[in-house]
């Protein structure tokens, strides 16, 4: 690994090459971009970034290096991930792939925004945060892949996320970890399915590899201490449900408590956001026999076993 804290860095501001083994990188930014020499001349790209602005920037270090773009492998739809894609693809002619369901939500990126809504999404929701441009993606299978790659299934935080290893041993963990100042910051991070990424997460930290390049924290070459630091997160937020649950709340009057507990404002994304993920939460609660929905007056009311 060449200096992974600062590696070997072209381009501008934020957006800068790190190599990390001799054939792969990642391009450092908000949901870092990773990228994989397939050849002198031909590279892939793992993910995109947030928007046409992240698009563009890789595409001037691929034109800086003399690198042809193949394809952009999506690990996942979210908007972070796929918002260069449509740029890229109209600039270079890339094919695109995208996992199971995250085909279809990148394909059709309003499907985000309905999904975390549950209905139709007004315009406080229909921007480039949550909702993509869409772009012409195929479905990935290992078959698509770049020769030596393996695609790793990382469901939980997404339907269908998957990550890559590389045949230099760089594993591309998307979104399944966030970085400790993130969870100590915002304090509930966004979860499709709990008992999924646990799982999911019990089986990063006995992953082996030369490096592992996570969306949202740095780099490392062990990775199990930040997968226990995100599954204690998990458990945390679980319990304190639970117990806020003590007495009978509805979701709106829980979801309040939390966002002041946890000293998150309310805004519309927010509560899509957070939300969703609550929910989340619910129902594996409830599935784990620890809290239990009942109605009563036309509310549903949560409230612990």
């Amino acid at each position: 690994m060449e200096n992974i804290s600062g590696g070997k860095r072209k381009g501008n501001a934020m957006y800068e090459l790190v190599q990390v083994t001799e054939n792969s990188y990642y391009i450092q930014s908000p949901a870092k971009i990773g990228l994989v020499k397939l050849s002198e001349t031909e590279v892939c790209l793992i993910d995109s970034g947030s928007d046409k602005d992240a698009g563009r920037k890789a595409r001037q270090i691929l034109d800086a290096n003399g690198w042809r773009l193949s394809a952009i492998y999506n690990t996942h739809s979210h908007a972070d991930h796929i918002g260069g894609n449509k740029y890229l693809q109209s600039q270079t002619g890339c094919k695109i792939y995208a996992p199971g369901i995250e085909c279809a939500f990148t394909k059709h990126p309003v499907l985000e925004p309905a999904f975390l809504y549950g209905g139709y999404p007004g315009g406080e929701l229909r921007h480039k945060f949550l909702m993509a441009q869409e772009s012409d993606a195929e479905y990935l299978t290992e078959a698509v892949l770049p020769e030596g790659f393996e695609m790793i299934p990382l469901p939980g935080h997404s339907f269908d996320m998957v990550g890559f290893r590389t045949p230099d041993q760089v594993v591309y963990l998307a979104d399944c970890l966030s970085s400790r100042e993130t969870l100590d910051k915002y304090g509930i991070g966004f979860l499709y399915d709990v008992d999924a990424y646990l799982k999911t997460l019990e089986t990063v930290k006995k992953m082996d590899a030369e490096t592992f390049v996570p969306s949202h924290a740095e780099a490392a070459e062990d990775i199990s201490p930040l997968a226990q630091y995100n599954i204690d997160k998990v458990m945390e937020i679980g319990d304190r449900i639970e117990e806020l649950c003590r007495e009978p709340l509805c979701f709106e009057g829980l979801l309040q408590k939390l966002f002041s507990e946890y000293s998150l404002k309310m805004n519309f994304q927010q509560h899509a956001l957070v939300g969703s993920a609550v929910r989340s939460y619910l129902t594996w609660l409830q599935t784990s026999g620890r809290i239990n929905a009942r109605f009563e007056d036309n509310m549903m009311l949560w409230e612990r076993v």
